[in-house]
């Protein structure tokens, strides 16, 4: 691969929001692969974090909280038509900046959507307006407002993100294995079509991160690869998933929405207590956090088959994730604190010694049982590819850019999802950073090994049973 290669050209501005390890860590790829200059780039943010890598590249370093109040007055200067926005920032409400480039005629993208502060938490709202759920159905009636608006990519990271592109491509290795002779799909209607015709019951995001740092977890601290701010923002909201139309028994838990598309439901639990069985190569069979993310209900809801207004197919999904050690310590100390947050955060990037983040999605209920396909980047490998980045942070920030190519090629489509992409393009420009991709497909089910210690109520007609997969 020739390391650097400019996939396209961005003649405007660019202004970065948010400046934490997924920007520090996409800079030196934008830089690498778009043409544009370290004079064409702001960066606006709340905090130090990231100052002596903007100095190093010689960007513009702006240190101002961006607020209900004062969004407008800081950006409206930085933005204009053909300049582009890519918001990496917490506590700023996407549909706001989504609202703002729209009027401007600038690009944006974001790799989730965001409330201001308190829409995650607010316990005077019901649990279904504090979702992902209803944030996206938010965001995508900006479309209305704006149907031939300027490019606005919503929830491009790896996941969500990058996974929706997996999922493709995981469901034309699948045809291709069982004997089937298709095009590749063209439309939301013939992916939906192949889904159903492979039966494919289940998509979990499955991801294992195993790196290991130097230095361990000490009490009163929160340690993790990314976002340790966004990975507290989500734990804590509602557990959600896109609810398939083969299960049989809905949880007790459950709550389903009075509004929107119908393709998810909550539980009335914060994601970090809620645990699921699935299954990744390199790992085996493990317990993921049921953590709420953006495709558990854009992939569903994207692979739903319809007669007339009753749904005759869609696949349950959610996201199924082990982060690292250190990580599942910091979230027990959290959760056993009443949800308090720690007063000491440490992102660790440097101090990491080994490890890899097995990222992809398992795609089960097929008559070949369950294929994961997805990647397997190491902390040496991404070292290697991209400064400023471990493997976790890598898979994100190399999305980002695939994203913000696609954006840039595609400027006037509107507010889109990661399913409405061309996931060959994306995939091209990820994939010389994601490590080993690899697919491969398991008999293991989450009946595997049940009812030895005690008995437990399954479905044993289909182990892919949502009350199969949820671990009690």
């Amino acid at each position: 691969m020739n390391d650097h290669v400019k996939h396209c050209a961005l003649p405007g501005r660019l202004v970065m929001v948010g400046f934490g390890s997924i920007g520090q860590g996409v800079l030196p790829l934008i830089l690498r692969h778009i043409e544009i200059k370290p004079e064409q780039i702001t960066i606006v943010t709340a905090d130090d974090r990231g100052h002596d890598e903007a100095d190093h590249f010689g960007i513009t370093f702006v240190k101002d909280p961006l607020t209900r109040d004062n969004y407008r007055a800081v950006l409206d200067p930085l933005l204009g038509k053909g300049d582009f926005l890519l918001n990496l920032s917490v506590d700023v409400s996407s549909v706001a900046l989504v609202e703002l480039c729209a009027e401007k005629g600038a690009l944006y993208l974001d790799t989730c959507i965001e409330p201001w502060p308190g829409g995650y938490t607010d316990p005077s709202l019901p649990l279904s307006l504090r979702s992902n759920y209803a944030l996206r159905e938010t965001a995508l009636a900006v479309r209305e407002r704006f149907p031939n608006g300027p490019t606005a990519v919503l929830t491009h990271g790896a996941n969500p993100g990058l996974v929706s592109h997996f999922v493709k491509q995981a469901m034309l290795n699948i045809a291709e294995d069982t004997g089937r002779t298709v095009d590749v799909p063209k439309t939301r209607d013939q992916w939906a079509a192949l889904a159903k015709d492979l039966n494919i019951k289940v998509v979990h995001i499955a991801e294992r991160d195993t790196q290991v740092s130097s230095v361990p977890k000490r009490r009163g601290e929160f340690v993790n690869t990314w976002s340790i701010d966004g990975f507290i923002s989500e734990g804590s909201q509602p557990a959600e998933l896109g609810w398939g139309s083969h299960e049989k028994t809905f949880p007790p838990d459950g709550i389903r929405h009075e509004f929107g598309c119908g393709a998810g439901i909550i539980l009335a639990r914060p994601g970090v207590t809620q645990r699921v069985r699935t299954w990744t190569p390199m790992e085996g069979p493990f317990h993921g956090f049921l953590i709420t993310h953006g495709e558990s209900i854009s992939i569903p809801d994207y692979l739903t088959v319809k007669e007339g207004d009753k749904v005759v197919y869609r696949p349950t999904a959610h996201y199924a994730y082990h982060p690292c050690d250190d990580a599942v310590k910091s979230i027990h100390e959290f959760a056993g604190k009443n949800f308090v947050q720690q007063e000491r955060q440490r992102l660790i990037m440097d101090e990491i010694i080994d490890g890899v983040d097995e990222l992809g999605v398992l795609l089960a209920g097929h008559e070949k049982g369950a294929y994961w396909y997805g990647s397997q980047l190491s902390i040496e490998e991404a070292r290697g590819l991209v400064e400023y980045n471990s493997a976790t942070s890598l898979q994100v920030c190399v999305a980002v850019l695939s994203g913000m190519v696609w954006a840039i090629e595609n400027p006037t489509q509107g507010v889109v999802e990661p399913d409405e992409m061309d996931f060959q393009r994306c995939l091209e420009i990820c994939m010389p950073y994601l490590g080993p991709v690899v697919g491969a497909y398991t008999d293991w089910t989450p009946l595997e090994g049940r009812g030895k210690l005690f008995p437990e109520d399954l479905d044993t007609s289909d182990p892919w049973q949502f009350k199969n997969i949820r671990v009690a």
